[in-house]
């Protein structure tokens, strides 16, 4: 008897400790305006070794997605970010930045998915960019308002409705 409920508490104790890291680690939206943070303004090189920079997009809503091409869910989502630009034209500004690969790598994937100029895509060869977010998953992107706050940081891959629906968020 007293093994059994040694058992239970040992597998109560251990449920429970599992949920909270889970908790502590899953995704995070952020929703209160207290909890804003300002996007880091950076300096990276487009496919035509032209420097951008963040601030060049002030009082524009931007959503600025971290890819690289060894990532089947980055690969995947492209074609989802080319016709949210479409669709949402001037209200929004999406980014594109490839994560430590070179522009061969880059452009080459991008030329051959067709998105090198539906896009503004980025080249952060030091893969600061993922770095400054805190990046641990891939794809990482975040979601900035006029204000250059990140609204939502969101981890893992998305769709087009759920691309839409945060951009709403930020418009």
């Amino acid at each position: 008897m007293n093994k059994i409920f040694i058992s239970v508490i040992g597998v109560i104790i251990g449920v429970a400790g599992w949920l909270t890291i889970l908790n502590n680690n899953a995704p995070k939206e952020i929703a209160d305006q207290a909890q804003l943070q300002k996007a880091l303004d950076f300096e990276l090189r487009d496919y035509n070794d032209k420097i951008v920079k963040l601030s060049d997009f002030a009082n524009k809503p931007l959503v600025i997605n971290s890819w690289a091409v060894w990532c089947p869910f980055c690969v995947d989502e492209i074609p989802d970010f080319v016709r949210a630009q479409e669709e949402f034209g001037e209200k929004v500004k999406i980014i594109l930045i490839n994560r430590a690969e070179s522009l061969d790598v880059a452009k080459k994937f991008s030329d051959e998915v067709g998105v090198s100029k539906q896009l503004l895509l980025l080249l952060d060869p030091s893969d600061s960019f993922y770095r400054a977010i805190g990046g641990f998953s891939m794809p990482e992107t975040i979601f900035v308002d006029v204000d250059g706050n990140i609204v939502i940081h969101k981890r893992g891959p998305m769709r087009l409705p759920e691309i839409r629906e945060k951009i709403n968020q930020i418009i």
